[in-house]
């Protein structure tokens, strides 16, 4: 039996969908009992062993939207549930080793860690960022007209959240194939400030313009303190150059050519 963390998430639910037909169940913090899903909450480790009675194939999703020390001991106790429930191996989904400059990789990598040292078969999916990324920016643009982004001329490698998903069910449905396995899912297009415009004129039919920002910029963005410390990591790393184009494995995995990451991009206009 297959398990799937964060099954109401985004990637989650894309994983899930994916193993429909099969031997699968969904891991959720609000189950429907009706429908075959099992309490799985991170922050309430008391649930994790029942929810993970009987299964062979843990599909871990990362609850990466929390500061550090949440994170941390969430993913800690998905790993200490998942040996004393016998899980026999477990599909991570960490970020993409050209990010170890983002402030979000000290999770991924302790975790990468600890699932290392623990008594189970491990496959880490290093997955790239999401073309949703900048698609989210775009939204803004389409009504201002003008893409801000404190970018620079540096580029950001994206992929479409569908093929990690498919990459992550098709690993789990052959498991044993790829124990021991770490696989580095980058994007295979990149996207800049100059880009995102350009595309966005291009489907809007009106000029949008770019307006390269200082990183200072970043730290105005609304939301909880933790996200924006990690949304100027992320422009910051941006800017050095660090998240352009690197060789992966995701071609190799997909059964079909990558998503076009400009659709993503484009339909958020």
């Amino acid at each position: 039996m297959i398990l799937v963390t964060g099954s109401s998430g985004a990637l989650g639910g894309l994983i899930l969908d994916r193993l429909a037909g099969h031997d699968v169940v969904a891991g959720t913090r609000s189950p429907e009992p009706d429908r075959g899903q099992r309490l799985v909450d991170f922050d309430r480790p008391e649930t994790l062993v029942d929810g993970f009675a009987g299964v062979d194939v843990l599909v871990f999703v990362s609850a990466g939207f929390a500061d550090d020390d949440v994170v941390l001991a969430r993913h800690g106790a998905v790993v200490d549930a998942a040996s004393a429930a016998g899980v026999r191996h477990v599909v991570y989904t960490s970020l993409v080793g050209s990010g170890d400059g983002l402030t979000i990789a000290l999770a991924h990598r302790w975790t990468e860690a600890r699932l290392a040292a623990a008594p189970f078969a491990v496959t880490v999916l290093r997955n790239g960022l999401y073309a949703e990324i900048p698609a989210s920016m775009a939204s803004t643009a389409a009504e201002s007209g003008v893409f801000a982004a404190p970018w620079g001329d540096g580029r950001m490698a994206v992929v479409a959240r569908e093929d990690l998903a498919d990459v992550a069910a098709k690993v789990a449905l052959d498991s044993a194939a790829h124990a021991g396995r770490t696989y580095e899912l980058e994007g295979v297009a990149a996207f800049g400030g100059q880009d995102v415009a350009d595309l966005l004129t291009t489907t809007l039919t009106r000029p949008i313009t770019y307006q390269p920002l200082p990183l200072a910029a970043a730290w105005e963005a609304p939301g909880p303190r933790f996200q924006v410390g990690h949304g100027v990591s992320l422009s910051a790393n941006v800017l050095a150059g660090r998240l352009d184009l690197h060789p992966g494995d995701l071609e190799t995995l997909l059964d079909a050519p990558p998503r076009d990451a400009r659709q993503v991009i484009a339909t958020k206009a």
